[in-house]
């Protein structure tokens, strides 16, 4: 029971959404160990051609149920070729609930990812989920959006440009 109520108070923190950009680059993406259900651990590895988008979520979540088909639009917005998304799945789940979750869904063009141990979400100090983390093509991060968002939206993807 009590790790229920944290999930939803969890959940709930993340309800309203705002991009935080940062006016100062303060940090620098480090090296991130991600894991896919089959066993891999894929290292984000910044070469200086894309920007990063770091989407922790969970299948608990309705503000991710929500955002999770345009964020699989934006992984193939013709508009953002050199950008590449990171879905993490932050529940403690086996593959079958995250694959059910994207099937329901139809996305197509993201991979699962999931960070079991939350480790990842500890080093970015997550306050709740969906959190999305934006790196440039330095590794740094420039932004922050805590809640979910419509990144189908013009405005949205007029701003992501000035970074792709």
């Amino acid at each position: 029971m009590k790790n229920l109520l944290f999930l939803v108070v969890f959940c709930f923190l993340a309800c309203k959404s705002e991009i935080k950009t940062k006016d100062k680059i303060s940090a620098s993406l480090p090296i991130l160990e991600i894991h896919d259900f089959s066993g891999i651990q894929p290292y984000l590895n910044i070469d200086g051609s894309k920007t990063y988008i770091v989407n922790f979520w969970a299948t608990w979540c309705a503000p991710c149920r929500e955002e999770m088909p345009s964020l699989d639009n934006l992984q193939v917005n013709l508009e953002l070729n050199n950008l590449k998304i990171f879905p993490i799945n932050i529940g403690r789940e086996d593959i079958s609930k995250s694959e059910s979750f994207f099937k329901e869904l139809n996305i197509k063009n993201l991979d699962i990812y999931f960070d079991s141990p939350i480790t990842l979400a500890k080093k970015f100090s997550l306050r709740g989920v969906p959190t999305t983390i934006f790196f440039n093509k330095k590794g740094e991060e420039f932004a922050r959006l805590i809640g979910s968002i419509d990144f189908n939206d013009e405005k949205f993807i007029k701003w992501l440009k000035n970074y792709n």
